[in-house]
């Protein structure tokens, strides 16, 4: 199983965009790799379509972009076409490789697949899994989905936010944040530290009279 810190596996495979290995297609940029459970069916049309309008989005914050199902190269190619005819996909190409794994390679590798789900065949197909990886090729965070549930990728969004924004500052986020809302002072940070580090902080008062939430501006807004 790749845990967060992991570097992530390796791996050579084709793809939409020709053949691809995975650790020189991140080469020192944050990445994306998203599995779907099979081509040509409906929840992952949506979600390849709707990645294919936010692309723009995660190249804003230097994200690469790959999705991964278990079929080959020619049998994606066939399904762009459809994907880029779609309301979701918003007139836009699909510009970033979709992975071919059609022997579960690399599925079984990330520890991808679903065993409530089958294909036509009686084998096991892909979850819907995110996995987001650093500069470093070390894995940041997972998301696991079964197959009958899309993703919202507005959150993948945010999530890469507050990842990117974390691992400069001393700060974490709360809950339903996003860029520009207030942060929280790690506990890590004593009180003059973080008042040199951030100008000022406020304090949440608690009953316990503990200091221990304490709010300061994204630090990336300023």
């Amino acid at each position: 199983m790749v845990k967060l810190g992991d570097v992530v596996p390796d791996f050579k495979a084709d793809s939409t965009h020709g053949p691809l290995k995975w650790h020189e297609y991140i080469d020192g940029s944050w990445a994306i790799l998203f599995s779907h459970p099979a081509d040509y069916t409906p929840v992952c049309t949506t979600e390849l379509g709707t990645v294919s309008s936010l692309l723009p989005e995660f190249e804003k914050r230097g994200v690469k972009v790959a999705a991964l199902s278990c079929n080959d190269s020619e049998s994606h190619k066939g399904w762009v076409s459809d994907i880029e005819a779609t309301t979701w996909c918003s007139g836009t190409k699909v510009g970033y490789p979709i992975i071919a794994d059609p022997d579960r390679e690399i599925a079984v590798t990330y520890q991808m697949v679903d065993p409530e789900e089958k294909n036509a065949a009686g084998l096991p197909m892909t979850c819907r899994a995110v996995f987001i990886v650093g500069p470093d090729k070390k894995l940041k965070l997972s998301l696991l989905y079964p197959a009958t549930t899309g993703r919202n990728f507005t959150e993948v969004l945010r999530v890469i936010d507050s990842l990117q924004l974390t691992v400069k500052h001393s700060v974490a986020t709360p809950v339903n944040w996003t860029h520009g809302d207030k942060c929280m002072v790690v506990p890590t940070l004593s009180d003059d530290v973080a008042t040199e580090k951030f100008g000022s902080f406020d304090v949440v008062e608690v009953p316990s009279g503990k200091r221990y939430i304490r709010m300061t501006d994204d630090p990336s807004s300023k």
